[in-house]
């Protein structure tokens, strides 16, 4: 079997779940954006951001830390099970009581209204609910049950599209008379239109909440032990990787909530800093076309470096992996950015599309995630994973310093850019140190070029104005023609699959 054909038949079910989760989610970027104002969004954005580290904090690595511990010979797993769980259970009514008590004063702070207190009580439910779930779904995994671990999650993801589409679309076009005005007195009863971006939270709790009956038989089999003595291992084990994760949710959300904050009042006259980061929430959104393959190539590749890791030739198959990868991103970062004027209808609003430019610019700074994540084999092969907490600590101070430097002066542009920053330097960083403890002969002059390349054609879409509207499209999709012809003239690619 060809190497190339090998890494492409590595991404497991539960990558496929993850990724198909994520973009089914995106089907709902689209409704937000046509029901709320960007003030709106910018609620549902900023409160999220929170939760990302929350969720984080609920489970302190102790996922991770029960699969490692189940893992070891001689491991009384349904023990560990138990004990992990009451432990998550506990902590997370603790976290849960204090963020419902603190909501009135969080309230206070940001001036939200009592129906946007409830917000925040309904997100301390959820993420009760998430942090507990977490282990049912590590025990699933643990058993190799990985066809009803992606089932139950995309049933939840399912779940919670299907009501969004239920409530924001099809309720409020009866509601506001547009069709089946039949109906209007029975959809009455279960719609309210003052309700607004409390659908969002509400929905998410309910669907959350039917995890529970989903995984029955796994919480079925639990049982409340808590030794903290049993437990003192695992937890020094964890943190760590909570420390890591939370650097890694820095450099993924804090922009959301910087900007919100540290965004100068009246910088953009029109619309509150609220607005301002819904408008840059959204236009986040598109560059999950990027998002989805670096996610996509993680779960193939990951298993597939460690497997190949005693393989004599093993640097030059990474090296020849990170060109193709990285051809890959450049044409997804040209063709969107090109085509960037069709790919703003996906946000249905005008206010939203302001914001549209930071896309090249973040579809740009997920690319050099994606190198990152190709470079991080050399200190995970050399068991150095201390460096990948030194990089990742070293990213969020960027993200959190230019961030801090950059929003006064450019607003949500100055947040893209620190991303791009961030994970530039990461990958940089991770480069320079990966030549000293693990050299791999990456083709980099070949790489830059590539990269380069796709920046020049982007500039070309961007700045070179066509006023006819068939002639500019039939321009902007040839820009991407013409990169893929490049590269077909110089790596010739069945080459690249014959020789393996």
């Amino acid at each position: 079997m060809s190497i190339a054909k090998k890494l492409v038949g590595q991404t497991a079910a539960y990558g496929l779940s993850s990724i198909v989760g994520r973009a089914l989610n995106y089907l709902l970027v689209p409704v937000y954006t046509a029901v709320f104002l960007p003030a709106e969004y910018g609620v549902v954005s900023y409160l999220y951001a929170f939760v990302g580290f929350f969720n984080i904090l609920y489970t302190y690595g102790m996922e991770t830390a029960f699969f490692r511990f189940a893992n070891k010979p001689g491991a009384d797993r349904p023990r560990l099970y138990n004990q992990v769980l009451s432990l998550i259970l506990s902590s997370s009514a603790v976290f849960t009581a204090i963020l419902i008590l603190a909501s009135g004063t969080i309230a206070d702070y940001k001036d939200y209204s009592p129906q946007e207190q409830n917000y925040i009580v309904w997100l301390a439910l959820i993420l009760a609910i998430d942090a507990i779930v977490a282990i049912p779904f590590a025990w699933l995994r643990l058993q190799n049950k990985a066809i009803k671990f992606a089932s139950i999650k995309l049933a939840n993801i399912l779940i919670t599209v299907a009501a969004n589409l239920f409530f924001l679309v099809i309720c409020r076009n009866i509601y506001e008379g547009q069709y089946l005005q039949g109906l209007q007195p029975l959809v009455s009863h279960i719609y309210d239109p003052d309700f607004g971006i409390g659908y969002i939270f509400l929905i998410n709790l309910v669907a959350n909440a039917l995890l529970i009956p989903m995984l029955w038989r796994e919480l079925s089999i639990f049982r409340f032990e808590l030794n903290i003595e049993l437990l003192r291992p695992m937890l020094s084990y964890a943190y760590p990787l909570l420390f890591m994760g939370l650097a890694g949710m820095v450099n993924e959300v804090i922009d959301r909530i910087l900007l919100e904050e540290w965004l100068p009042e009246g910088f953009y006259p029109q619309y509150s800093n609220e607005a301002v980061v819904g408008i840059y929430s959204a236009c986040y959104k598109l560059s999950i076309f990027m998002t989805l393959a670096i996610q996509a190539f993680r779960y193939a590749a990951e298993p597939f470096f460690f497997s190949q890791a005693e393989n004599k030739n093993s640097p030059q198959t990474f090296a020849l992996i990170m060109k193709w990868f990285v051809i890959v991103c450049a044409f997804i970062f040209l063709f969107i950015s090109a085509n960037l004027e069709d790919f703003s209808l996906f946000l249905r609003s005008k206010a939203y599309r302001e914001g549209i430019m930071v896309v090249p610019v973040l579809l740009l700074a997920n690319l050099f995630l994606g190198v990152y994540y190709n470079l991080s084999v050399w200190f995970k092969l050399t068991d150095k994973t201390k460096y990948g907490t030194y990089i990742s600590f070293g990213g969020a101070a960027i993200t959190i310093l230019f961030n801090l430097l950059l929003i006064p002066v450019l607003g949500y542009m100055g947040s893209a850019w620190a991303t791009f920053i961030c994970y530039f330097s990461m990958a940089l960083v991770s480069y320079l140190l990966g030549n000293i403890h693990y050299p791999i002969p990456y083709p980099v002059k070949t790489i830059t070029g590539y990269v380069l390349l796709a920046v020049a054609l982007v500039l070309v879409a961007l700045y070179v104005p066509i006023q006819n509207y068939w002639v500019r499209h039939l321009v902007h999709l040839a820009l991407p023609a013409v990169f893929a012809a490049i590269v077909l003239l110089r790596e010739r690619p069945g080459f690249f699959f014959r020789k393996f």
